[in-house]
C-alpha cells in the first residue's frame, strides 16, 4: 500500500471535545494522499479522546492512526512520537484544539507538490478573537523561498514557534529527535533550525489554521509537569519565563554545534517582537506584571526599544486596548510589519 503524501500530525490531551471539532474541518479532497495520526499522552480524559478518534473514523474517508502513550512522555515527547508513527512524506501538525480553514489543505498540498526542493515551510495562520475580529498572521508578502543557511535560520526561528499547521518533511527530521532541552515547547524550532541551514524552505501566504481566543486553557484543564505530576494547565509566571528561556537555550545550541553567531541577533529579533511575550500576565494586576517584566529582564529580553515600548504601554493602556491597536497596525499594513 502506497504512503500517503501528507501526515496530520495531532498531540492529543484532556481536550477531547476540541479535538473532534478539529477533525471534522479535516476536508482534503485527495482521501488516499492523507493520513490523520493522533496520539494520546496519558490524560485523565483519555477514554472521552479515544471515542472521539472512533467516531471520526467511522464516518471519514480519511486513514486514521491512533496510538496511546504507555507513559506520559510531555508535549516534546509526544511531537517526537507523532513523527516517528507518521508514514507521510510532509507533515503537518495541529494542536488539539485548532481547526483547518476550509480548503486551505488542498491549496497547501499543491503548493508543496509545485516545489519538491523545499523541506520546510513556514505557515500563516489566523486568531479570532473574542471581542471581534480576525488577526491574520502573515509575515511577508506573497510567498517566499529561502536559500539554506545561517541567515534563513536566523530570518525564521521566530515565526516558527507555534505548532498550528507546522509544515516540514518528516526523513529530514528523523536524526534530530532529541530530548536535550527537557519539556521546552519548543521541539519544532530545533528541527526548523537544523533543517534550513542545509535545505531550502519557503513561506506559504495563504493561512492553513485558524485558533481561537476562547480555547484558552481553562481553569479545570490539568496537564503533567516536569516532576509528572498533574497540575492545572493555565499559564503562570514560571511556565512562560521556562519557554522564553528554552529559546535562548536553543539558540546557544545552535551556535556551539555549528560554530554559529546567531544568538545575539535572534535574542534581538525576539525583543522586537515580544509584545506577545510581555502582554500574557497584563491582566493579573500591575505587580505581577511587573514582576514578570523583571524575570524577563533578567533573561535578557530587554535589549531594544520596542520592548521598553510594549512594557510601557501595556501599563498605562493596558492588553486589551494595546491588543486592539496591534491588530489595527496589521490591518493598516496587512502583515506583520518589519521592524
Amino acid at each position: 500500500m502506497a504512503k500517503p503524501f501528507l501526515s496530520i500530525c495531532i498531540p492529543a490531551y484532556n481536550r477531547p471535545d476540541k479535538l473532534y471539532s478539529l477533525l471534522k474541518t479535516i476536508d482534503a479532497a485527495g482521501a488516499e494522499e492523507v493520513e490523520v495520526v493522533v496520539i494520546e499522552d496519558v490524560s485523565p480524559r483519555r477514554a472521552e479522546i479515544r471515542n472521539a478518534v472512533i467516531s471520526f473514523q467511522k464516518e471519514t474517508p480519511y486513514k486514521v492512526v491512533y496510538r496511546e502513550n504507555e507513559k506520559n512522555l510531555g508535549y516534546d515527547g509526544n511531537l517526537n512520537q507523532l513523527v516517528r508513527t507518521a508514514q507521510g512524506k510532509w507533515l503537518v501538525f495541529m494542536g488539539d484544539d485548532d481547526e483547518f480553514i476550509p480548503g486551505a489543505l488542498d491549496k497547501l498540498i499543491a503548493f508543496l507538490k509545485g516545489h519538491a526542493g523545499i523541506v520546510y515551510v513556514l505557515r500563516s495562520y489566523e486568531v479570532v478573537h473574542t471581542r471581534g475580529g480576525v488577526e491574520k498572521f502573515r509575515y511577508y508578502t506573497g510567498n517566499k523561498f529561502f536559500e539554506p543557511g545561517e541567515e534563513t535560520y536566523r530570518e525564521i526561528f521566530r515565526k516558527s514557534v507555534f505548532i498550528s499547521g507546522f509544515t516540514i518533511q518528516r526523513e529530514p527530521i528523523l536524526p534530530y529527535l532529541i530530548n536535550d532541552f527537557g519539556m521546552s515547547g519548543l521541539t519544532q524550532i530545533y528541527w526548523v533550525a537544523e533543517l534550513v541551514l542545509k535545505h531550502t524552505s519557503a513561506y506559504f501566504d495563504e493561512p492553513i489554521a485558524r485558533q481561537r481566543e476562547d480555547n484558552e486553557y481553562r481553569a479545570k484543564e490539568v496537564y503533567w509537569d516536569e516532576n509528572k505530576k498533574i497540575v492545572p494547565r493555565p499559564v503562570n509566571l514560571k511556565r512562560s519565563l521556562d519557554f522564553m528561556s528554552n529559546y535562548a537555550k536553543i539558540a546557544k545550541f545552535m551556535d556551539e554545534k555549528h560554530g554559529l553567531h546567531s544568538f545575539s541577533p535572534i535574542m534581538r529579533d525576539l525583543s522586537k517582537y515580544s509584545y506577545p511575550i510581555i502582554s500574557i500576565h497584563r491582566d493579573k494586576g500591575v505587580k505581577v506584571f511587573l514582576e514578570y517584566v523583571r524575570e524577563l529582564n533578567k533573561l535578557g529580553f530587554n535589549i531594544t526599544a520596542y520592548y521598553y515600548i510594549y512594557v510601557a504601554s501595556l501599563l498605562i493602556f493596558r492588553r486589551s486596548f494595546c491588543d486592539f491597536g496591534i491588530r489595527m497596525i496589521k490591518g493598516i499594513f496587512g502583515k506583520t510589519p518589519r521592524l
